[in-house]
């Protein structure tokens, strides 16, 4: 911070004594409050935009896949409570997903030669995959991943009854 003589005025800048509408601050909080560096004004969203912007997910591209990942419990069946850090590990080493979206290109290359039987998986399935496959991202406090059409190795039913060996 810079020092200025005084002079019987304030050792603050006449611009951090005044408000965004050039008023004078009270004397008493004139050396508490500052102005901040910029004057551009914060934009809040409004409840209506924030829903919209948490339910826009990532499109996938090309032959790429958008799987959503269970969330872990906070307990074992013992009853043992599991850390955070505990929790996070299994859901990056999860082999369960739920499909979200497909990307324009999956299944749809040359069916024949590459996937004979037809696609390995739909919206709304539950597959498995391979541990740590894919990419990891995460979407407002919600883990995603983006996986190449050929992953998914099995389509289940329940994934509850699915653990990693």
């Amino acid at each position: 911070m810079f020092h200025m003589k005084h002079r019987g005025r304030s050792s603050l800048p006449a611009s951090w004594l005044t408000n965004a509408q050039g008023e004078r601050y009270p004397r008493s909080e004139r050396k508490r409050k500052e102005r901040p560096v910029s004057d551009k004004k914060v934009v809040e969203l409004s409840e209506e935009k924030e829903k919209k912007a948490a339910s826009k997910l990532p499109q996938p591209c090309s032959y790429h896949i958008l799987v959503a990942l269970p969330e872990q419990e906070e307990k074992t069946e013992g009853g043992i409570y599991l850390t955070d850090n505990a929790r996070d590990r299994e859901e990056t080493a999860s082999i369960t997903a739920y499909v979200m979206a497909l990307g324009p290109d999956c299944y749809a290359e040359t069916p024949q030669r590459k996937f004979p039987s037809g696609a390995y998986c739909k919206e709304g399935d539950w597959i498995v995959m391979r541990s740590y496959s894919g990419t990891r991202i995460e979407v407002h406090g919600q883990k995603f991943r983006l996986i190449t059409d050929d992953v998914p190795q099995a389509i289940v039913e329940n994934p509850l009854g699915v653990i990693r060996a």
